[in-house]
Formats: C-alpha cells, structure tokens, sequence
C-alpha cells in the first residue's frame, strides 16, 4: 500500500482550506492551490495554499502553471523554502514576480541541541519544565475541542483574522492529516499550551502554536519548544519554526529574538506571482487602481 503524503503535501490540507478557495491539484508537481473569485467579479485567480505551496516535484511546476492560463487571471504562492527548487526554477515557473518575502527560522537536527540552542533559551526552558508537563498527544484528532480553546487566546492575543486564525472545520481536518504531531503543556492538570507541528519527508514545520495567559507566565513556550526539538531529534533533518519580516529577523526582541534562539539558521521563502491573463489582469488592476507594490494589483495584498 502507497504511503499517504503527509501534512502540507496531503490533498487533506488543502481541503481543510476550502471555504477560502477551492482545492486545485497540480498533477505534474503534486502542489494544491486555492481558486478564488476575483473581488468585485470579473474572473478567478488562485493563490498558494496559506502558509506554504509545497510540491513533490518542482520541476513539473511550470507546466502546472502554463496548463492555468486562459483559465485564471493570476496565481500568487510562496514556495516552501525546504522545497527542492532555486531562485531560477521559480522563476521559470512564475516568471513575473519572484521577490524575498521572509527569513524561516529553523534548527539543524544533525547537532545536539544542546550546541544549536542558545544559553538563554536552554536555562528558560529548564525553568519552565520544572512548573509545566509536556507530551506528545497519542491521537491529535481527538484533542480538537482542547486545542480550540487554546487557539482562542492566540486569535484574541494577535487579532488573527481570515485564513491565518484558521476555523474548528480546518483543524478538524488538519488534527487529523497524516504527518501530524501534537505537543501540549499542562500545570496541575490543566492544558496551558501545545503546539501543531506536520512531519513531512525530512523536515518537522511548526504550523500553529497557542499558548493561555497562564502558559505564558510559566514559560510554557520555552518548555514546549525544547521538547519539541527533543522529541523530533533523530526523526528529521530540520526543524522549521517560520518566518518574521525581513526587517525583522535581525532586530532585537519579539518573535524573532525568540526564534533566533533556537535556531542554527535561516532560509528565504519567496514570494512569487505570475500573470495568466495579461490583458484581463491589466483591465482589473486599473479598475482598482494602484496597489503599490501588492501582487495581483487588484487585491490589497497576498
């Protein structure tokens, strides 16, 4: 029996995404996008599924994309940045917008954490592990009411919105994709963080984390981050925490600073766009006037 693929590359994913776009295979690459219909009419374009466009083959990726043109207006995506491609092959396939997006965050498996982890990072999560519990969920699936009310704080905490908060339908399919591994904390028995990661091939992804007031107090990232390392050592290549802005990755403080310290290294994930129907891309850019630097130019941005 054929292995399912796992997490991102499963057709399970991009399902899971369906109420913001409908699921389109790319049968040469293996990649899914999202077909979408162009505000205010006037034809369809697609867009990668969120967070990452993964593909089993990148080479086929461009006659995916030559097969959608006539069809829809333009395709946008930001490609898996642990994707076997390069700066060329996407712009081979995409052709009209290949650009820097952000800086992925990620740990190299094959050091002891003990030398890929910073000092700072070691002693907080030895504080934390000492106040919450951590373990892996035996069955992610079931865990969906738990993992709600934790997501609810994340949403709330970061006024998350449209296809980046995610819904209870969505997680209800992505708990249950193959290549799912759920870590959770807990204090005196009761949940206070956990963590979504998607095992695929040789990279663990951490796709969502949520953590309550009361996680956060007692350190609960820290301590959720370094069993979660613990735990895929051995079983991945690298583990990949995504991305900050740019501008962001070497600034002092926030998320950056945080995921800085677990990690060996960065990879850029692009941003990348190509125009399928030039001329009715031109009649609704200038209906919608101009967008900056936006890809397509008749949405506000990706």
């Amino acid at each position: 029996m054929d292995t399912p693929p796992l997490g991102y590359t499963n057709p399970g994913y991009a399902r899971s995404l369906a109420e913001f776009g409908t699921p389109v295979h790319l049968p040469a690459s293996g990649g899914w996008l999202l077909e979408r219909e162009v505000p205010g009419g006037g034809g369809r374009d697609a867009m990668g599924c969120y967070p990452l466009l993964c593909c089993g083959d990148w080479r086929g990726l461009r006659s995916d994309l030559d097969a959608l043109e006539g069809r829809l207006v333009s395709v946008s995506a930001v490609p898996d940045p642990f994707g076997d491609h390069d700066e060329t092959l996407l712009r081979e396939a995409f052709g009209d917008v290949v650009a820097p997006f952000k800086e992925h965050f990620y740990t190299d498996m094959a050091k002891p954490l003990e030398e890929s982890v910073s000092r700072h990072h070691r002693k907080y999560a030895r504080k934390a592990l000492r106040e919450v519990q951590a373990e892996v969920v035996a069955d992610p699936s079931a865990y969906l009411e738990e993992w709600l009310a934790l997501h609810r704080w994340l949403v709330a905490r970061h006024d998350a919105s449209g296809i980046r908060a995610y819904s209870p339908q969505a997680f209800a399919a992505q708990l249950a994709l193959p290549g799912a591994v759920v870590v959770r904390a807990t204090h005196r028995g009761v949940p206070v963080g956990a963590q979504l990661w998607f095992q695929q091939r040789d990279v663990a992804y951490g796709h969502v984390l949520a953590f309550s007031p009361e996680g956060y107090e007692l350190g609960a990232p820290y301590a959720l981050y370094w069993f979660a390392l613990s735990h895929f050592h051995g079983k991945v290549r690298w583990c990949s925490f995504g991305g900050v802005s740019g501008t962001d990755v070497a600034g002092p403080g926030g998320l950056s600073q945080f995921k800085r310290g677990w990690a060996t290294g960065t990879r850029t994930a692009w941003f990348c766009g190509r125009i399928l129907d030039p001329a009715r891309y031109r009649e609704l850019a200038a209906r919608e006037g101009s967008r900056g630097s936006f890809f397509p130019a008749y949405r506000p941005g990706f």
